[in-house]
């Protein structure tokens, strides 16, 4: 019987070697955007564990850790495992990481079986999925499945660096994305390994569960703009606050979800003052909104709903709205037959089987649109993620290893 604790200490080893590179120069917080000097330290790290695994290892032009395990059988198709290792500021050590490196452990063990799998096996490490910098999600998902729009590189973050510029940087080649997808006739499957984000498993004490499907997102960039003011002569009922407007869209967008419920939720995480200080009344506010449901119609009809309603705001308050979609993503049904296989390799192990919603984004969402994608999700501390606090118990990823492996041997079977 696979001693999965033994592998467990080794996987949590390596996440907190992982962990300890940051652009954090204190190691007190993970933070590891896309391109950075510790981003590209870390995925070195990676790489050599790939290495030393002896996958077929290389990076593709925007920065993809790809280490690939090939089939002996003629015209095999490619199974992808996956997950990221870029992270958001302020991060867990948990989120993405996890995944590559239980991936890298089930490769790892395949080899050392010497199993003979009637499919390549391609473990990917994606470069961005927490889209922090270029506020896009999934850059480097997008180029595995052909998605990648090139207008995208003339993105510009925070410091006016273009993505392009930012790839060319890092040593990433903006010529060579197209080339980089893998196509769609030569994909098996896709599957992916991630901590829940939310408290279902930690309550229920469930070590692992599969995902059923994943919410669809409207990523939004909104900007109120009223008239700078000094802040001890104007009289209130004569200011054009543009913060204030802003202020009220929050409250209001929260009401909004509260009242209609269901799996809809939304989220003002970045707020921007230019010219910001104490005695001067805002004139021009600039914030993200990420409105989140697994229901398509729903989804829609809140996006509507939210312009409407922030439009009347603006007007009656007398300032300026710009409405700026940056992302929208369709919510997603994982696949019905490898849940099945993932449910047969749960219950194998003599655990309840859950299926559960993801609200959360995953690269599980570009990869369904080119072949059959499905993702197990491990029990975390509290449900907590996004945050320092972000932990899981290494009985439940020993549990998770499990489920895992029956998972990608039932595979090969089903496929021999």
């Amino acid at each position: 019987m696979p001693d999965y604790s033994t592998r467990t200490a080794h996987i949590l080893s390596r996440i907190h070697e992982l962990a300890a590179i940051s652009e954090d120069a204190t190691g007190a917080t993970v933070t590891r955007r896309f391109g950075t000097p510790a981003f590209l330290k870390g995925r070195d790290l990676v790489q050599g564990w790939f290495e030393a695994a002896g996958l077929e290892t290389r990076l593709d032009g925007i920065g993809n850790l790809r280490g690939r395990l090939a089939s002996r059988r003629p015209r095999a198709k490619t199974f992808v495992l996956a997950s990221h290792i870029d992270t958001v500021v302020n991060a867990g050590k948990y989120d993405g990481p996890l995944g590559v490196l239980m991936g890298l452990d089930l490769v790892e063990s395949i080899i050392q079986q010497g199993l003979d799998l009637p499919f390549h096996l391609e473990l990917i490490a994606f470069s961005d999925e927490e889209g922090v910098r270029f506020h896009i999600t999934y850059l480097g998902s997008k180029v595995v499945t052909g998605a990648f729009d090139p207008a995208l590189l003339q993105r510009i973050d925070a410091d006016g660096i273009t993505l392009a510029q930012a790839i060319d940087e890092m040593g990433g080649n903006t010529a060579q994305l197209a080339a980089d997808a893998l196509p769609p006739t030569e994909w098996l499957g896709y599957f992916e390994l991630h901590i829940e984000q939310g408290p279902v498993l930690w309550e229920s004490g469930v070590p692992v569960a599969l995902v059923t499907a994943i919410a669809g997102q409207q990523r939004m960039e909104l900007t109120w703009t009223g008239m700078a003011g000094h802040a001890g002569t104007v009289p209130m009922p004569m200011r054009q606050d543009a913060l204030a407007a802003a202020s009220e869209f929050v409250l209001a967008t929260e009401a909004f979800a509260l009242a209609h419920g269901h799996g809809l939720v939304a989220t003002v995480g970045q707020l921007r003052i230019p010219y910001s200080a104490s005695n001067v009344i805002p004139g021009q506010v600039i914030h993200s909104f990420d409105l989140r449901s697994p229901d398509a119609d729903q989804l829609a009809a809140a996006y509507a709903g939210i312009q409407t309603q922030a439009e009347a705001l603006a007007a009656r308050r007398g300032v300026g709205l710009t409405w700026q979609l940056v992302q929208a993503t369709a919510p997603v049904q994982c696949d019905h037959e490898l849940n099945r296989l993932l449910g047969q390799a749960i219950a194998a192990g003599g655990y309840e089987v859950v299926g559960l919603v993801s609200g959360a984004g995953h690269d599980a969402v570009p990869a369904s649109a080119v072949a059959p994608a499905t993702m197990a999700f491990i029990r975390c501390y509290k449900g907590i993620s996004h945050n320092p606090l972000e932990n899981v118990e290494a009985a439940d990823v020993a549990a998770a290893m499990a489920v895992a492996e029956r998972f990608l041997l039932e595979l090969k079977d089903a496929h021999n």
